[in-house]
């Protein structure tokens, strides 16, 4: 089959198979990768993962993964919320969770939908493929802006005129030589919504991220008590944070999920925290069974919810804290006395 005609098919049956886009770089595509990593990783912006040091040499050059890769096809998956999430936040004896969190795992959801791809562009090139959804030292979104789906907003996430910024990235590497497409520019502009409305203040410049102010981050890569001057600043937020997402105007072009599973389940919309902060391990685990919150664990996500608690002002949650301040674990205790504290300072008030 003429290369030409392989991608424009590959690219008909990546759109049936529930892709909005599909584009194609080369592997060398992300020379600016290394030195930016490299930078980010020695100021200590990412905080406990240590996991993006021990493969930074693989994250920083993606024809090092698999030396046998010639093309990369990048594809966009949209997951857009049905409304605004920043108005969860106002709900505040209620839990917010990040929008993709709110139902399936989207790496299952996603890596099916490579699977199928990949295996149609084997049969059809007679060539060798990996996929890869997040759970690989891929820089996704170095390579998304290569391959022309988008580019890196001042929030550091990939966006798009086509699509906003509410979309999963998925990455088949092949070995079949595919004509790569245009890289996309930059069209932040001056504006700098993204930037303003973060908590925590977690971006130290344009395009700049400081893992360790993230509340993502904080929320569910960081081990142990979050430092207490951050505690208030989550909010209700126990699992992620859209807000720079969320501001971000070129969500006018959004395009709307078109998978069922990334609808958000009813009792993950707003979950009541006085419910969460009650879970044992078994009953966390029967709750967030298929969903990516699970991964991080009953203990690390009690926490979270306890911080909750005490920045929500509700005095008939101090109960539900006070249970909780004898907890097994030491920092679900520390949390829970925080937020009791917190609780009894403004009954005082």
């Amino acid at each position: 089959m003429p290369l030409d005609d392989l991608k424009e098919r590959l690219v008909k049956e990546a759109i049936q198979a529930g892709f909005a886009m599909a584009r194609v770089c080369a592997p060398d595509a992300v020379p600016e990768v290394p030195e930016r990593l490299s930078a980010f990783l020695k100021a200590g912006r990412h905080g406990q993962m240590a996991w993006l040091e021990d493969r930074a040499n693989w994250r920083g050059d993606p024809s090092a993964l698999w030396p046998e890769a010639r093309s990369i096809v990048m594809l966009a998956e949209p997951y857009t919320p049905d409304h605004d999430p920043l108005d969860d936040l106002k709900n505040q004896d209620r839990g917010v969770v990040s929008v993709y969190a709110r139902n399936k795992d989207y790496h299952d959801v996603v890596k099916k939908r490579l699977k199928r791809v990949a295996r149609w562009l084997v049969a059809a090139a007679d060539c060798e493929v990996k996929v890869f959804v997040d759970t690989a030292p891929v820089p996704e979104k170095a390579l998304g802006q290569a391959a022309g789906l988008g580019w890196q907003g001042k929030h550091t996430n990939l966006l798009s005129r086509d699509l906003g910024n509410w979309f999963f990235l998925g990455a088949i590497f092949t070995t079949a030589n595919l004509d790569p497409d245009t890289p996309e520019t930059d069209h932040c502009g001056s504006c700098r919504r993204c930037l303003d409305i973060c908590p925590t203040d977690a971006f130290p410049a344009p395009y700049q991220l400081d893992a360790r102010l993230c509340i993502s981050y904080l929320t569910i890569e960081h081990k142990g008590p979050v430092d207490e001057a951050l505690r208030p600043k989550l909010g209700n937020r126990i699992y992620g944070c859209d807000d720079c997402l969320a501001a971000c105007p070129w969500n006018k072009f959004a395009s709307d999920a078109r998978d069922h599973r990334y609808a958000a389940r009813h009792d993950l919309s707003a979950p009541p925290l006085a419910k969460l902060a009650n879970l044992d391990d078994a009953s966390f685990r029967a709750f967030f069974s298929g969903s990516p919150i699970k991964r991080i664990g009953r203990d690390r996500f009690v926490r979270n919810v306890l911080y909750a608690l005490g920045n929500s002002e509700d005095q008939s949650l101090i109960e539900s804290a006070r249970k909780c301040a004898v907890d097994a674990d030491p920092t679900v205790r520390d949390a829970a006395i925080w937020a009791v504290r917190r609780l009894q300072a403004v009954s005082k008030k």
